[in-house]
């Protein structure tokens, strides 16, 4: 049986017990479980002449959860958004190399874009429910993509907010604002959306920043269940959160890929200068 090592003191990162949570499964192991769900090869992304990323390849497992850190402005979040393409709503964006979601590129000239972001769900940094009510907010997606029978939409936004942690706190209310509720609800709502368009993949970027802790506690409560029906990819600036809730992080500096790794191996043993000067608070 594998055990967890206790990170070494380093001044600038205290991580937080894990135990905090629910208990932890054994992370996959690189490669372990075949094909990747999001095979990286080869990747870069510009804005016009500003190259953002640069020649990212690697591996995001299958019903995983990988973190990608790394300080502001090194394409993070540009990353994520090109998975699902969101970055082309942008005039003047340019890629190089590919991503495949399931073996299929995203980049292809026969790809549907709804479809691909039914396939691919992002929950955003910031809460943004839509202007309807709870059980409109979730029933949206499904029913414009008609994936369930209208006679079948009670059923899947129940499974949706109890899939969110959150049914039972909104279950006699689903007919109110989704703007009434509190921040931490709202995220679990924009969570709960999501998986009303019965996605593979799930892209959180930064969920829990505009967060308090309780509520931050939850939602990564929430990603531990989560991922064992999906896929997901997080965004964060909290070292903390990326050791506590991820099996593998890869570390962004400048637009490149300096490490990617088993989550605990890269917070106790970094291979490269950089990776350990980032997560000790050196720099970043």
């Amino acid at each position: 049986m594998t055990t967890t090592a206790t990170p070494r003191a380093q001044p600038g990162f205290i991580p937080t017990p894990r135990a905090t949570l629910a208990p932890r499964p054994p992370a996959p192991k690189a490669g372990q479980r075949g094909a990747p769900a999001v095979d990286v090869r080869g990747f870069g992304f510009a804005y016009g002449a500003r190259q953002v990323l640069r020649n990212l390849s690697f591996g995001i497992e299958r019903k995983a959860v990988t973190a990608i850190i790394g300080p502001s402005g090194c394409g993070k979040s540009t990353f994520l958004r090109s998975i699902n393409r969101l970055n082309d709503l942008i005039p003047g964006v340019r890629h190089q190399g590919d991503i495949l979601v399931e073996g299929t590129s995203v980049f292809s000239a026969g790809t549907d874009l709804v479809a691909l972001r039914q396939r691919v769900g992002m929950v955003f940094q910031r809460p943004n429910p839509f202007p309807k009510s709870i059980f409109d907010n979730v029933a949206y997606g499904p029913a414009l993509n008609r994936l369930v029978t209208r006679r079948d939409l009670p059923d899947t936004v129940e499974r949706c907010l109890r899939q969110a942690a959150l049914w039972d706190e909104v279950k006699d209310r689903l007919e109110e604002s989704g703007a009434g509720l509190s921040g931490g609800q709202q995220q679990r709502l924009c969570i709960a959306r999501a998986l009303g368009n019965q996605p593979e993949v799930l892209l959180m970027d930064e969920p829990c920043s505009a967060l308090d802790p309780i509520a931050t506690q939850r939602v990564e409560e929430l990603i531990f269940e989560l991922k064992k029906e999906y896929t997901i990819v997080i965004v964060t600036h909290n070292m903390q959160q990326a050791a506590r809730v991820s099996d593998f992080t890869g570390f962004f500096d400048r637009g490149e890929l300096i490490e990617f790794d088993e989550t605990e191996r890269i917070f106790t043993t970094p291979k490269h200068e950089r990776t350990e000067a980032y997560i000790t608070g050196r720099f970043g």
